[in-house]
């Protein structure tokens, strides 16, 4: 019996030895006879190598070979941080931290010598979006909110978490350009409907604005949001491989099934500011809901023309609210040229925007939104310091929902169910689990934006200022925000009577 068994092994491994000789020779053959490769022409077979750990690197850098404070786009203590506020872990550390408060562009909040003690603290007064222009006024109660991320881009059960989440959290979800599915109405959340280039779900037959549909969202939505760029890529629409243009998302945007959706790089229907400001009274006098803009900067003309002829023409054609994304924003699948060169990061941008609405006396009128990176709650306070009045994040959120930055978003092979509509890793992501992460992430995030607050002095987080952060320009030596930004002078209205 035993002849037999080892007969039977000897046959199998003889079997699979022959089997792996004629993989390596037909590998040989195939690299020595292609000519699109020339390590595989000259090092055939051991050549393959090369691909293998190019394709693989990323993964085995980020696990084994990279500090924890050298990751980009998001280096490891980032996301640690994100993890375990998202599972209410808490974020306490010992023996130090290891970030290096000598490197250009580290924040340094300037903490008081006599802080607020816990009976003065208040709660984050809440704002009221759009209050005196339109109908149906927002009610904004969180900081921290949840930036635009389609249903497409992003798949049904991490909508479906997101919006549970936020319900939870009293924050407000984005929709982004891929139009209003049934899962993000799913947990009762406040919601903010995207227009995008493509007019995706709010459009009719024809691919033009529908009044009809915007006044159906309407019941639904809290307020509209103007598209005209994003952090990611700039100048250029959003794109949806076919491969993740099932029956559902086709019938959600208004387009055909299983072909690229590929959105325009600008509204037709908007050539200039007139017609943008058109556009908004527009929506808002239809709809009754606020209406704002969100949109990337490149420089400042543009943004001070807009405040130009608001003042020109009247209050009632303003946006009631203005999300500037920094050129480091990046949810979506962009060209890494845009991503990499093209408009201005958040740290640059924000500031630079707040001063056009101080200047111009909008600042009352317009709330300001950042976005870009922003997913810590250091970030988020930087943003209120240089004058924001939210922050949105996306990636912030898909950490919470658990994302590892695989970064195969645009291949829909996400490994944790979050950018993919492949059933099979779909069920990775528990949204009955995820949901309590994401109203937890929202959550610890708006209370350490107050916690910083309460070092500087201050009973909540809207009265944050400029004075009241640092940023180090060179090792050792960090300034002032409101030295190195220089609050405008504000008009003064003048009386006539």
């Amino acid at each position: 019996m035993s002849s037999v068994i080892d007969l039977f092994s000897y046959s199998i491994a003889a079997m699979l030895g022959v089997a792996f000789i004629g993989i390596v020779v037909t590998w040989f053959i195939q690299d020595i006879t292609q000519k699109k490769h020339s390590v595989l022409r000259n090092y055939p077979v051991i050549g393959r190598l090369r691909y293998i750990f190019e394709r693989q690197g990323k993964y085995f850098r980020q696990y084994f070979f990279t500090n924890d404070r050298d990751e980009m786009p998001f280096n490891r203590a980032t996301r640690g941080w994100i993890y375990k506020n998202a599972k209410n872990k808490g974020s306490l550390v010992g023996f130090g931290s290891t970030h290096d408060l000598r490197q250009p562009g580290s924040v340094i909040f300037v903490n008081a010598a006599f802080p607020i003690q816990e009976e003065d603290q208040l709660p984050t007064p809440s704002l009221q979006i759009g209050k005196g222009y339109c109908e149906h006024p927002f009610e904004a109660k969180s900081i921290i909110n949840i930036s635009g991320m389609s249903y497409g881009a992003i798949s049904k059960p991490a909508v479906r978490a997101l919006s549970l989440g936020a319900a939870q959290a009293d924050c407000w979800l984005n929709t982004g350009e891929g139009g209003l599915s049934p899962y993000h109405l799913e947990g009762g959340c406040d919601l903010i409907m995207q227009i995008g280039t493509a007019k995706y779900g709010i459009r009719d037959e024809h691919g033009n604005f529908s009044p009809q549909r915007a006044k159906e969202l309407s019941k639904v939505v809290k307020a509209f949001e103007i598209k005209l760029s994003q952090g990611a890529k700039p100048g250029k629409g959003g794109l949806l491989p076919a491969n993740k243009v099932h029956s559902e998302i086709a019938a959600i945007r208004g387009i055909p099934e299983n072909q690229n959706s590929i959105s325009p790089n600008r509204h037709k229907d908007i050539n200039n500011i007139d017609e943008l400001l058109d556009k908004i009274h527009f929506i808002r006098e239809l709809t009754g809901r606020p209406v704002g803009i969100k949109t990337a900067i490149g420089g400042w003309n543009f943004i001070n023309e807009v405040c130009d002829h608001i003042n020109r023409r009247g209050l009632e054609y303003a946006p009631d609210f203005l999300t500037i994304d920094g050129g480091e924003g990046g949810s979506g699948a962009a060209p890494q040229t845009l991503m990499d060169h093209v408009s201005l990061p958040i740290s640059e941008a924000l500031p630079r925007v707040v001063d056009a609405l101080l200047q111009s006396g909008l600042k009352n009128r317009i709330y300001v939104v950042a976005a870009g990176k922003l997913v810590t709650s250091a970030e988020g306070a930087w943003a209120l310091c240089a004058g924001a009045d939210f922050v949105n994040t996306a990636r912030g959120f898909m950490f919470s929902l658990g994302c590892i930055q695989a970064m195969r978003c645009h291949l829909n092979t996400c490994p944790t169910g979050v950018t993919t509509h492949d059933e099979r890793l779909q069920n990775g992501l528990v949204v009955e689990e995820k949901y309590l992460r994401v109203a937890n992430y929202a959550r610890n995030v708006n209370k350490e934006i107050n916690m910083i607050a309460h070092s500087c002095g201050l009973h909540h987080a809207r009265q944050f200022k400029r004075e009241h952060v640092r940023i180090v320009e060179t090792a050792g030596k960090s300034v002032a925000l409101n030295i190195l930004y220089p609050y405008p002078e504000v008009p003064r209205k003048i009386n006539l009577d």
